[in-house]
């Protein structure tokens, strides 16, 4: 066999393998992706217990249609293989290793012809140009000054929109101003569990969010089925709350009682045998302030009477 051959048949033994020990795939996107990132990616997921498989699309398709015999759950699969995508083989948790993959990024410069995937802001301030700068700034539309011998950019401009295309100006003024607006990494397209595919929004959906979806869609269902007179097990509990309420009000107004309601008849014709006797306020005897007699005052002349400033009257 030829060396190509021979590297066919490799292969297609790792991914049948690969299919056959993990249940659980992530088809990802690795656009702008580079071999030494791509490495380090391989080397963090294999410590979440995964295997990444890179590989030609039409090796991938090959494999799984020569064998849908023996594992037709595959043939789910085939759709997703469609540009440069590669397999993220897992055992564990789905939504973990989905945020594992793409918190994994690197920041990237700007690249002439690429396609921008965020708008790219250049922050007014001080840019550290030297004066000479000026005239390729003006070409650009920027509005700039000069301060303290450097150029200063007046205002913050909007150089690049998300799916623009990077001119040879824009990618030169971000690589002077040393700015990486870019980032990339793997990008998950969709999500391959036993047999079943979906969009990897699906994994985002919480415990909490599908209890909250049952209660409201429950709810819905109860209030159809109470306008519309049509009983459902949604509306059975309101339905007997319901019954019960119009036997109370037959009982209040009629002679009629059951042994449920005997003590609602009770209250209506005797209300006062039920009121709760209030305890009474009781006020503790508190002992009778004495008041401090204030001492008399002294006469101010001694063994007689005597005016205030000692003449006799």
């Amino acid at each position: 066999m030829s060396d190509k051959k021979v590297k066919k048949s490799n292969y297609f033994k790792t991914f049948l393998s690969l299919v056959d020990e993990y249940p659980k795939i992530l088809v990802v996107n690795a656009d702008n992706v580079g071999s030494s990132h791509l490495q380090t990616i391989r080397r963090d997921l294999r410590a979440e217990n995964a295997v990444v498989l890179m590989g030609k699309n039409t090796l991938m398709r090959k494999a799984i249609r020569e064998n849908l015999s023996t594992r037709p759950k595959l043939e789910a699969l085939l759709p997703s293989l469609v540009g440069n995508v590669g397999l993220v083989f897992t055992k564990g948790d789905l939504k973990s290793l989905k945020d594992k993959v793409v918190e994994n990024k690197v920041s990237a410069p700007a690249k002439v012809g690429s396609i921008s995937p965020v708008d790219v802001v250049v922050p007014k301030g001080d840019t550290g140009l030297e004066p000479t700068k000026t005239s390729f700034l003006q070409a650009l539309n920027i509005s700039s000054k000069i301060n303290k011998g450097k150029i200063e950019i007046i205002n913050d401009v909007e150089l690049i929109k998300v799916g623009q295309k990077v001119g040879q100006n824009e990618a030169t003024l971000l690589q002077m101003l040393n700015i990486k607006p870019f980032s990339y990494g793997l990008k998950v397209e969709s999500v391959y569990d036993d047999g079943n595919v979906y969009e990897p929004k699906i994994l985002d959906i919480s415990d909490e969010d599908i209890l909250a979806k049952i209660r409201e869609s429950i709810t819905k269902i109860a209030s159809i089925s109470l306008g519309s007179g049509y009983p459902t097990l949604a509306a059975v509990p309101h339905l007997i709350a319901n019954a019960y309420k119009n036997l109370l009000a037959v009982v209040a107004t009629t002679d009629y009682v059951f042994p449920q309601a005997e003590q609602l008849k009770q209250m209506l014709e005797n209300p006062d045998a039920f009121v709760v006797a209030q305890p009474q306020q009781t006020t503790e005897s508190k002992p009778a302030e004495t008041k401090q007699e204030e001492p008399e005052e002294e006469d101010d002349m001694e063994g007689g009477v005597g005016g205030l400033f000692g003449d006799d009257f």
